[in-house]
């Protein structure tokens, strides 16, 4: 029924997992806007009513996909890393990260020239990236409890962004060139990350200081001075 080998290959995989598998087929090959339902179906060799039964849309199989590789990078850290720092952590965790989504490189490709056309996609994906870089701070020993973890989050969303822009060119095997710029984001975002930690320090953290900036904005400005 297809000519991928899906059906022929994967009688180990379940239905759900074929249809991932099929969607990172799909998406090497054409852009995400292209990729219909039935697309996905027929690549899977599967009905149309097999594959409503496991997910409501494309955007839902890229979210299977990447609890996917959420589950695979919490499942690979290893002992020798207990007593490295949570910096040294996350650095390890995001290059695992990437080594499993190396066989899904021309996909995440095609995705990421999609979502740059479509702020619509753009804002799906980092939805979803957001809620895996929790994770992924959990996995490094990284707090991300409250108002302070969500920011991280969504900076570790947008930094591994970044990353993925050297990675999907980077060529050496070794990844040198992706490795050099993931040590750079992380000292940036460690710098912001300790910024953040002076902040949430003040009286009434975050609320706080946005109620000073409030009151700032509300008093004129020949008001006089308080001594």
């Amino acid at each position: 029924m297809t000519d991928t080998g899906i059906t022929n290959t994967g009688g180990g995989l379940s239905i759900r997992d074929r249809i991932v598998a099929a969607m990172m087929e799909l998406l090497a090959e054409e852009s995400f806007e292209q990729i219909g339902l039935s697309d996905v179906a027929r690549r899977a060799g599967l009905s149309l009513a097999q594959l409503r039964h496991e997910f409501s849309s494309t955007l839902s199989i890229l979210a299977a996909h990447m609890k996917d590789v959420d589950q695979k990078v919490l499942a690979g850290g290893g002992a020798d890393m207990a007593e490295e720092s949570p910096r040294e952590k996350l650095f390890d965790v995001l290059m695992r990260r990437l080594e499993i989504l190396a066989p899904h490189r021309q996909a995440v490709r095609s995705l990421m020239r999609s979502a740059c056309r479509s702020p619509g996609l753009a804002f799906a994906l980092n939805g979803l990236a957001v809620a895996s870089q929790r994770w992924m701070l959990n996995a490094a020993d990284i707090k991300v409890a409250g108002a302070k973890g969500m920011v991280r989050a969504q900076g570790l969303a947008m930094l591994f962004a970044c990353v993925m822009q050297t990675w999907v060119k980077d060529e050496d095997p070794g990844l040198a060139r992706t490795m050099a710029v993931l040590d750079r984001e992380l000292s940036r975002g460690q710098r912001w990350s300790g910024f953040l930690d002076d902040v949430c320090r003040l009286p009434g953290g975050l609320s706080g200081l946005r109620s000073r900036r409030r009151r700032r904005r509300e008093t004129p400005d020949d008001a006089p001075i308080a001594a």
